[in-house]
């Protein structure tokens, strides 16, 4: 048994996990250092790398040869 390809080749695999750090350390830093609540929008973007990153990873432990 196989397992598929991911929707992400190995280079955007590793960006994504860079950005999804990258965004999940900002928002708390700027939640310290700006009074408004923009760090929201950081946390909104890590949420939806993290999606990205499930959802590659779904991919790509689902057998080859498996049919939707």
């Amino acid at each position: 048994m196989h397992q598929g390809s991911g929707i992400l080749s190995t280079r955007q695999r590793r960006l994504a996990w860079l950005g999804f750090m990258l965004a999940a350390l900002q928002a708390p830093v700027s939640a310290w250092l700006v009074a408004d609540e923009s760090w929201l929008f950081s946390l909104c973007v890590a949420l939806m790398v993290a999606t990205v990153i499930i959802a590659d990873d779904a991919a790509r432990r689902r057998p080859a040869n498996a049919t939707d």
